[in-house]
């Protein structure tokens, strides 16, 4: 079975696929698809920051899926990735209102990446 649609590898690639998109975005043309307006030099370099880190981490994941070894490691970096992001879009929601229709499905698609890379954790037998 290829080791990218292993279930216990999906969590790392569905994930992979998705943050590397968004980095791009974030990164090359955050007003693509976010209603955002990127005006400072210091703005562009806080979204080129947030691409590096979503790189990253996306480095981090396809290790874990190519060694074994690091398939924990990368695991609990996704489940931590995707709730921490998760957290700071519920406080916003509290905080300061409902964003736009994206943001909401991206909350959603990071609690259930989030909980589902934490079941995978809690529930794989890796060697």
């Amino acid at each position: 079975m290829n080791k990218f649609v292993k279930p216990s590898n999906l969590h790392l690639t569905i994930s992979i696929l998705i943050v590397v998109t968004i980095a791009f975005v974030y990164g090359f043309k955050p007003d693509l698809w976010f209603d955002v307006k990127v005006l400072t030099i210091d703005e562009f370099n806080i979204y080129k920051a947030i691409m590096g880190i979503y790189i990253a981490f996306s480095v981090l994941w396809f290790i874990g899926i190519i060694k074994e070894y690091y398939w924990q490691a990368a695991t609990i970096s996704n489940f931590l990735f995707m709730l921490g992001l998760a957290f700071g879009r519920i406080i916003s929601l509290i905080l300061d209102g409902i964003p736009s229709t994206l943001f909401l499905l991206g909350t959603i698609g990071e609690l259930t990446l989030g909980f589902y890379a934490f079941y995978q954790f809690k529930n794989q037998k890796i060697k």
